[in-house]
């Protein structure tokens, strides 16, 4: 899958004897089209990470604690969720520190937020592109780049402020690093690329090492120093990756538990519980507030678990259309170089993008814990690098020996048959597409078969039946991937970005499990229902609005609390900017307003039961909001003791009861919950909708003493809570 026009004839290939190396050509001789090629992908990809972007909603969980980290230096290095350090968000902060630096240099806004996201996507791309070219030249740069910058998946989420493109820059990076020590037998590189995947720990934890054993594996295996030194080597980089990726961990058990805020995700406010349990091995088992597996749960999210899931109806369009061509490619090129010597470099390169990619398929399509579709994302530079490589070996060998001229064509047909089965799936959905990538890639094997051995001007001919290949092999993902910006697909908005249209038949139902986007019966992880709204009523609210719009949402230039933005958008609102994305409704402007005036002091402005709700509230309101059960609803930050020591201290006056109890989600309905429910009916002072204007709806509050009725179980209500309230 690469340009056929090479003025280096190439012998006979085969599988008996070590082929040459694939010809690379020196840096002063690159073809004079292959920086230009270069800068088109990355204009390409730019438009689709960039265009209408403040259009699109961003996940408000993490734009709250982006928020949080510009009004406190405390927030912004324990990744918390509210600037007054309550509870982090259930991740390590390092996602949150690079877009909290930009805005606190450039001011807090969309733009201002995704700025240096989508630079660190333009940046995979280009490590993908130079460490593809170092092996295989130039035209499998290109390949492996635009196979790359059109996944759709990895357009949705460079779109989102997800911590998955910084995850897979970091990731990239310290696969190419590793490689590059394999080719040059130094150690600084090795060491560079343990940096890399230790903060790629910092940045998802475990799921920055899935493919960590293949890069080691192959070091150890194929780079040039004895067998001694490749150990002793991979010890240095192993301190290196431990120093890089506990740092963090290490620095929060060091403060002292009254010190710091509860790390959102574990079951002991500890980072240590985070790592092994919520974004350890629960992501795999299930459990640990995952959910449990496939048909429900967070597992459902993507479909069943098993061997076939990333071909499923909710997968399969966001990632799948060019795996069986790597795949083929891999293999194929692997027999190519059966015979070279130990420290061969493409086979050390096909060997770490096959691990890398084995690694990551393996692990997603087996994970009982929770799933979302953007995590797939990782797959994408190994599927581009084995694409443009492997294509490129694939091709070479399938013009000089006859034993191979049908490896290509055969790939090639099985990835237009697949990309058909995709865009069918889509009923009603550009429907002319896929007999279009038909006919283009039947034409195309045509072109290649009768040009195979073509010299002279034939040879461009040869050339453009290539190129019609990669056209026909990438119409699909790139329909899908123009499908986010230009409006037209995508699903879910910031809490579960996807490209394309709608397929499958809703949450755990349809071939594979669940369709895109859609959760049976309207319900998120957390309680956050369908549509934008928040456990409880209107969005979680007395007064809320539905659908999660926040107040003055749209196309105001202010930010919570009234400062301009520069970004064209409100964050919070759900018309763009920071809202949306089924995160949870908020409170109505006038209840906000009423909470700010009668605040007094508090640092706190309200405690609400989870972070989708806080979330909201604090890009709305722009003050620490306490979220007291987390993302899941299991999080034990929130106990009596410690509510009843914020009331004393004048710290919190309002606590927000709704929904049927306080827990929102997995555990909210336990005994610490209850415990705090109780109390704060018991002894606090229902505030009424009529003190503070709100007009929807009736008024809501009502007297502890009938705050048993069924009727009013599911209503949300705030109580006032003062100093002499605690006993």
């Amino acid at each position: 899958m690469t340009s056929a026009t090479d003025p280096h004839p190439h012998p006979t290939v085969t599988a008996d004897a070590p082929p040459p190396a694939p010809h690379r050509a020196p840096p002063d001789r690159a073809p004079r089209w292959s920086l230009p090629a270069l800068i088109a992908i990355l204009i390409l990809a730019a438009v689709l990470y960039s265009w209408n972007l403040s259009g699109s909603g961003l996940n408000s969980f993490y734009s709250a604690a982006v928020l949080s980290g510009t009004q406190s230096w405390k927030a912004w290095f324990f990744g918390s969720l509210d600037a007054g350090n309550f509870l982090t968000v259930d991740k390590p902060p390092f996602a949150l520190m690079v877009m909290g630096l930009s805005c606190r240099v450039f001011g807090y806004g969309t733009w201002q937020m995704m700025l240096p996201m989508i630079l660190l996507a333009l940046a995979t791309i280009w490590i993908v592109h130079a460490s593809v070219k170092r092996v295989w030249g130039h035209g499998a740069a290109t390949v492996a780049a635009l196979v790359l910058a059109l996944t759709p998946i990895t357009v949705a989420i460079n779109r989102d402020n997800n911590p998955d493109t910084l995850l897979v820059f970091l990731m990239a990076g310290g696969a190419a690093l590793a490689l590059r020590a394999v080719h040059n037998g130094r150690l600084l590189p090795l060491v560079g690329s343990a940096v890399c995947f230790g903060l790629a720990f910092n940045t998802k934890m475990l799921q920055g090492y899935i493919a960590l054993p293949a890069v080691f594996a192959v070091y150890l295996y194929a780079a040039k120093p004895g067998l001694l030194k490749r150990i002793v080597n991979l010890l240095i980089a192993g301190v290196a990756l431990a120093v890089s990726s506990f740092w963090w961990a290490a620095a929060v058990s060091l403060v002292p538990a009254d010190d710091r805020p509860y790390i959102g995700g574990s079951t002991d406010g500890t980072a240590w519980d985070l790592i092994m349990g919520y974004n350890g091995l629960g992501r795999i088992l299930g459990g640990e507030g995952n959910g449990g597996g496939g048909g429900g749960g967070g597992g459902g999210f993507s479909g069943t678990a098993g061997i076939g899931r990333l071909f499923n109806d909710v997968l399969g369009g966001q990632i799948s259309w060019l795996i069986p061509f790597a795949a083929i490619a891999c293999a194929g090129g692997l027999l190519l170089r059966g015979r070279a010597p130990r420290t061969d470099p493409t086979r050390a390169a096909l060997l770490l993008w096959g691990g890398w990619t084995a690694l990551h398929y393996l692990t997603f399509a087996m994970a009982e814990g929770t799933m979302h579709p953007y995590y797939t994302t990782a797959l994408a530079p190994g599927i581009a690098a084995l694409c443009g490589g492997g294509g490129v070996m694939l091709l070479r060998a399938f013009r000089s020996d006859r034993r191979w001229a049908w490896v290509l064509p055969a790939g090639l047909t099985v990835t237009a048959v697949w990309a058909v089965v995709l865009l069918r799936r889509a009923s009603g959905w550009n429907t002319w597409l896929w007999p279009a990538v038909a006919v283009v890639m039947a034409l195309a094997i045509v072109g290649l078969l009768v040009f195979r051995s073509a010299t002279g001007l034939r040879v461009r001919l040869l050339a453009a039946s290539v190129a019609a290949a990669v056209v026909a092999a990438v119409a699909g993902p790139a329909a899908y991937a123009w499908s986010v910006p230009s409006g037209s697909g995508g699903g879910m908005g910031g809490t579960n970005p996807t490209a394309g249209p709608s397929t499958g038949s809703g949450f755990g139902g349809g071939p594979g499990g669940g369709g895109r986007g859609d959760f049976g019966g309207g319900q998120l992880p957390g309680g956050a229902q369908q549509g934008g709204q928040a456990d409880g009523q209107s969005g979680g609210f007395p007064g809320g609005q539905q659908g999660g719009q926040m107040p003055g949402s749209g196309t105001g230039d202010t930010a919570p609390g009234g400062t301009d933005t520069g970004s064209g958008t409100r964050p919070g609102g759900g018309g763009g900017g920071f809202g949306g994305g089924g995160m949870g409704g908020g409170a109505s402007s006038e209840l906000i307003a009423y909470l700010k005036k009668h605040q007094d002091g508090a640092e706190w402005l309200l405690a609400v039961s989870s972070s989708q709700s806080a979330a909201q509230l604090i890009l709305s309101s722009g003050e620490p909001v306490i979220s007291m059960w987390g993302w899941s609803g299991s999080d034990k930050a929130m106990t009596l003791t410690r509510l009843k020591e914020l009331v004393k201290k004048g710290e919190l006056h309002y606590v927000q009861i709704g929904g049927g109890g306080m827990g929102g989600g997995p555990g909210g309905g336990g005994d610490v919950s209850t415990e705090v429910t109780e109390w704060v009916q018991k002894n606090g002072t229902a505030v009424k909708e009529s003190e503070y204007g709100a007009t929807t709806g009736s008024d809501t509050a009502q007297s502890s003493s009938s705050s048993s009725s069924s009727s009013q179980s599911n209503q949300s209500t705030v109580y006032r809570l003062d100093p002499s309230d605690v006993a």
